[in-house]
């Protein structure tokens, strides 16, 4: 496959630090070898090279995938990292066609492995109360190729949501609890919620919560990254690792018991 003007491209150089960039003319990327015209890119093939204008760098051509699109966002928040985002789609049973409600948008990183795991027949709707924090994630999944399938709203959790029979809810806010009654009531009978929270205290409250609104199969558990350093003879583990990011709990709506 061949690059076209206005594609995502990821450039790695020989040293593995990579660049996400979009293919435009008279574009060029600065690098700490040299320069490249990002013109020069259209034509050429994914999996191709490419140097710097004075030939002391040597970067391929990549497509890239959706981790790279979510490492690379511009950031005005923490985000969500792609080893968390994996599995909290597989948990929620996000797939082709689901609507999802994501309530704390952030820098739009989750949004966008939202955004591609509903494919072109489902919705995101992300919600979040700080308008700033979201015009930047919408630049964001905009960025990504994502935006026709995000519905984007400025609203406080606790005032509720527009959506009804939605298959899941994911909940990313200090206090999670706020939008649980919401997400109730938005949720589909079967459908799945998905917290994830720093601490353990906002986990223990939150699972308290949901068990007293009727949720099973509330399960929480906390997802561990270590890369291996793969040399001949000498493979061993890399020194640094992602580790603790936060906390994730599960659960699936049976029926509405909110309180009195």
């Amino acid at each position: 496959m061949k690059v076209k003007e206005g594609d995502r491209v990821l450039l790695i150089d020989e040293k593995g630090k990579k660049f996400l960039v979009r293919v435009e003319k008279g574009k060029t990327l600065s690098t700490h070898y040299g320069i490249i015209e990002l013109e020069k890119l259209i034509g050429a093939d994914f999996g191709d090279f490419t140097y710097t204008h004075n030939k002391r760098g040597k970067f391929y051509i990549v497509e890239p995938v959706i981790p790279d699109l979510m490492m690379k966002v511009k950031r005005e928040t923490q985000i969500i990292y792609p080893k968390d985002a994996a599995i909290i789609i597989m948990w929620l049973g996000i797939k082709e066609g689901s609507r999802v409600i994501e309530i704390g948008t952030g820098s739009g990183s989750m949004t966008i492995a939202l955004a591609n795991a509903v494919g072109e027949n489902g919705k995101v709707y992300s919600y979040d109360r700080n308008e700033k924090f979201q015009k930047n994630a919408i630049k964001n999944v905009e960025n990504a190729g994502l935006i026709d399938r995000v519905e984007f709203k400025i609203r406080q959790a606790h005032e509720g949501f527009d959506e009804k029979e939605v298959d899941a809810v994911f909940i990313d806010l200090p206090s999670p609890w706020e939008a649980l009654d919401p997400a109730v009531v938005a949720l589909k009978g079967g459908g799945r919620l998905g917290v994830l929270s720093p601490t353990c205290n906002q986990i223990e409250t939150m699972s308290v919560k949901m068990k007293e609104r009727g949720f099973i199969d509330i399960t929480s558990f906390e997802i561990l990254l270590r890369h291996m350093l793969p040399r001949k003879g000498m493979t061993r583990p890399l020194e640094r690792m992602v580790s603790h990011t936060g906390y994730l709990l599960f659960g699936i709506k049976t029926s509405i018991r909110l309180p009195e």
